[in-house]
């Protein structure tokens, strides 16, 4: 589906009922497609990046979180 910026702005309910059936929404500026509304996948993905979550999980050492940051905070030692 397709509509225009006017379109948007005017009838705005419409258009997200639209797109909460299912639909992909183009919208349009002075006949240029400039965004796309897409439907939100609720459902969990397979792709969750979780490297930032357990980067330390395998690292050795038995230090608290405490114990990490006061170490990180404490600066050179010269």
């Amino acid at each position: 589906m397709e509509v225009t910026t006017k379109e948007l702005r005017i009838q705005p309910g419409k258009i997200i009922d639209q797109v909460a059936v299912g639909q992909e929404v183009t919208v349009t500026y002075r006949g240029k497609p400039v965004a796309r509304i897409v439907p939100y996948d609720s459902s969990p993905s397979d792709t969750c990046d979780e490297s930032m979550f357990g980067m330390w999980k395998d690292r050795a050492g038995s230090k608290t979180v405490d114990e990490e940051v006061r170490d990180i905070r404490k600066g050179r030692r010269f």
